[in-house]
């Protein structure tokens, strides 16, 4: 799998980026090329070995067929999850996200959105939901060619609200700002 420079890329767990460059590097006594991604959501850059490429999982931007798909797991498959376990359900969440699969994503995005629906999520629980929300609404409006925004709005749509918003708007006080 080759990547160009200026190709839009996925790292998994931390979204798309911009193949900003090759380099090249000696490690040791060996020479070696790396991939510089910049991940468009926060800026990070990551040096990617680029015979290391398909090992990290670093994939293409997804394409309209998956897009569908995405919104398919969102219509389908989103459920309370089977683990009461905080714990063992954020390990397992961490290794789907980590797979880098558009639908792994949506499935655990799906998963966390059904469950703020019927109670308040914890402040990890809401940390992982901000995390694959920004990973996977970022790529489906780039694939998509269509505004964060209304992906955003798209995906709520599936869902039930907040358990937290149930409440009438007035009756909730004012978030400062």
């Amino acid at each position: 799998m080759s990547f160009g420079l200026g190709e839009l890329a996925v790292y998994p767990a931390h979204g798309v980026g911009l193949i900003e460059s090759r380099e090249q590097r000696t490690v040791g006594s060996r020479d070696y090329e790396f991939l510089v991604l910049r991940i468009l959501e926060n800026g990070l850059k990551i040096m990617i070995p680029a015979q290391n490429i398909r090992e990290v999982g670093l994939r293409p931007l997804m394409g309209r067929r998956e897009v569908k798909k995405v919104f398919e797991v969102f219509r389908t498959q989103p459920r309370a999850p089977e683990s009461a376990n905080w714990n063992r359900r954020h390990r397992e969440y961490l290794e789907r996200i980590k797979t880098g699969a558009p639908c792994d994503l949506a499935a655990v995005m799906g998963e966390l959105m059904v469950m703020r629906g019927a109670k308040e999520l914890s402040f990890g629980e809401r940390k992982l939901l901000d995390t694959v929300t920004m990973i996977l609404v970022k790529e489906v409006a780039l694939a998509s060619k269509r505004s964060e925004d209304e992906i955003e709005a798209e995906i709520a749509a599936c869902f039930p609200p907040p358990k937290s918003s149930a409440a009438p708007a007035k009756a909730r006080p004012a978030k400062p700002h």
